[in-house]
């Protein structure tokens, strides 16, 4: 039997802040957690923050509570497309705790953010989802998201990533 979602008092969103930062790494590491991944270690929890709320930040984040407690999060960034013609806000991460689903704040923080594109002039928001995850997949399909089945995520890392630059023969000069 399925469990009909709860009504909670109050969900908020909010752009994480420097103060934030200690929640945003818990929440990132719950993920790689359900995930089955390895979280950030040290070094790259360190990036994380200087990459969040340096001078020159590379990504947005958002926080989303339930009454007073946060819950969950997203990460953003722009891309761009070339046929649109328009920036593409893109969905790095979207995690809601476990023991918070099921209350309306993973799709009131979709809201926002799909609120958010369009405000940015936006031609679309995009994102990854695990095959696996079909209580996400689920989610999606009822927002009204489609599943492009016709896209394969390429992925270039580590080894191959490095072979690759260094065998680079022109450099942009500039």
């Amino acid at each position: 039997m399925r469990e009909e979602p709860t009504a909670p008092r109050s969900i908020a969103i909010r752009r994480a802040q420097a103060k934030d930062a200690g929640t945003l790494l818990e929440l990132i590491r719950a993920l790689a957690q359900y995930e089955h991944l390895e979280p950030p270690d040290a070094e790259a929890s360190t990036r994380l923050i200087e990459h969040a709320f340096g001078p020159q930040p590379r990504f947005e984040a958002y926080l989303v509570s339930i009454d007073t407690g946060d819950v969950g999060y997203a990460i953003v960034f722009e891309t761009y497309s070339t046929f649109l013609a328009r920036p593409t806000l893109y969905l790095e991460d979207l995690f809601i705790r476990p023991e918070a689903r099921r209350q309306g704040a993973g799709t009131v923080l979709l809201q926002y953010l799909a609120a958010e594109a369009v405000a940015r002039g936006c031609g679309r928001m995009e994102w990854a989802v695990l095959d696996w995850n079909e209580l996400a997949q689920g989610v999606y399909r009822r927002i009204g998201a489609t599943m492009l089945q016709e896209w394969r995520l390429c992925r270039l890392t580590g080894e191959a990533l490095q072979h690759l630059a260094a065998s680079a023969r022109c450099r942009l000069s500039g």
